[in-house]
C-alpha cells in the first residue's frame, strides 16, 4: 500500500472512523455495494463479515472487488481502490470484528448473531486513485 499518497494516508489509519463502501459483483454481474468497517495489515485491507452473507458469497465467487474509502470529514477527499481478495479466513476472524468494533465504536467486543460465524477477506489493491 506505498502506492497511497502520504496525505491521503490519514484515511486508513486506527485514528480516522472512515468507511470503505464495498463494490462486489453478483452472479449476474450487476454491481452490489456495501459500507463496511475495515482496517490493514499494512499491506492488505481486511474486511470482515458473517459467512453468508450477499458480500461473502460474491467475494468467493468474484474475488475482483472495488472500495471507496471518503473521508468522514470531507466526502469528496477519498480513495478509490481496485483489488482482488487474495485470502480469507474464519480462524482469527473473531478477533478481528472485535478489534473493528473497537475502532468504530469503542466496545472491545462486537454484538454477534446468535450462530453467526464471522469471516476476514484480505483485499491486495491493484489500483490506488487518490482525489480530493
Amino acid at each position: 500500500m506505498n502506492d497511497i499518497p502520504k496525505p491521503f494516508q490519514d484515511l486508513l489509519s486506527n485514528d480516522k472512523k472512515a468507511y470503505a463502501y464495498l463494490a462486489t459483483s453478483m452472479k449476474d454481474a450487476s454491481p452490489q455495494v456495501t459500507p463496511v468497517w475495515f482496517n490493514t495489515d499494512g499491506k492488505h485491507i481486511l474486511i470482515n463479515t458473517a459467512v453468508g452473507r450477499v458480500k461473502d458469497k460474491n467475494m468467493r465467487a468474484r474475488p475482483i472487488v472495488a472500495l471507496c474509502i471518503a473521508d468522514p470529514a470531507n466526502p469528496y477527499r477519498y480513495l478509490q481502490i481496485k483489488g482482488r481478495v487474495v485470502e480469507s479466513a474464519t480462524k482469527g476472524a473473531d478477533d478481528h470484528i472485535d478489534a473493528l468494533s473497537f475502532k468504530y465504536t469503542g466496545n472491545k467486543k462486537y454484538n454477534r448473531r446468535q450462530n453467526e460465524q464471522r469471516i476476514t477477506y484480505k483485499i491486495l489493491p491493484e489500483k490506488i486513485d487518490a482525489h480530493g
